[in-house]
């Protein structure tokens, strides 16, 4: 066999994988988009007090990581921000609901998206907070914010570059500057 014919065998073998990839890849990003706007509508849910919609959107969501991750071996990169928004949903879901706090390997997704999405969950725990507020329940208010507390500090140990977490520190910045603003909130 010469060179060039073997050459072209095996480029025609990475074709077919490369086209399989793209395949599972388009997939995938349907599957992300999806997920996201499950999870944008728990998350109105459960700010909206709908607990049937919010379980609904969440069990929708529930469906679609499962679809994802099968599909997740190749492609991380695409599918960490969908996760990270199903890491906010299942954290505000349970916190919200006074259950008990799911962890990564109980939610099984990478510990870098959950620590990204428990950043982006202080965002929502505000929002709870300052409807607390707004309907005179300052004890409820104060349970939020301690929530929101606790979240933060127990991260702030975390400091790691961006190539070991990606994007964590932005949003840790982003989540303390949540937390000062909820402090502040909270004491007018």
């Amino acid at each position: 066999m010469n060179m060039r014919k073997e050459l072209e065998e095996s480029i025609d073998e990475m074709v077919e994988e490369l086209k399989k990839r793209e395949r599972e890849q388009d997939e995938l990003l349907r599957l992300t988009r999806q997920l996201v706007r499950e999870c944008a509508n728990a998350i109105k849910s459960i700010h909206a007090r709908d607990r049937e919609s919010a379980k609904r959107h969440i069990a929708k969501a529930d469906e679609l990581v499962e679809k994802v991750k099968a599909l997740d071996e190749n492609f991380e990169r695409i599918s960490s921000q969908a996760l990270q928004e199903y890491v906010e949903v299942k954290v505000l879901d349970a916190l919200v609901n006074g259950k008990e706090l799911p962890t990564y390997k109980k939610l099984e997704v990478p510990f870098t998206v959950y620590l990204t999405g428990l950043c982006d969950v202080i965002g929502e725990l505000r929002r709870e907070m300052l409807e607390s507020l707004k309907e005179g329940k300052k004890e409820d208010a104060k349970k939020y914010f301690e929530l929101i507390n606790d979240i933060y500090d127990s991260m702030l140990p975390l400091r790691f570059s961006n190539s070991l977490l990606p994007n964590f520190r932005r949003k840790q910045d982003v989540a303390r500057s949540q937390v000062e603003h909820a402090r502040s909130e909270l004491l007018r």
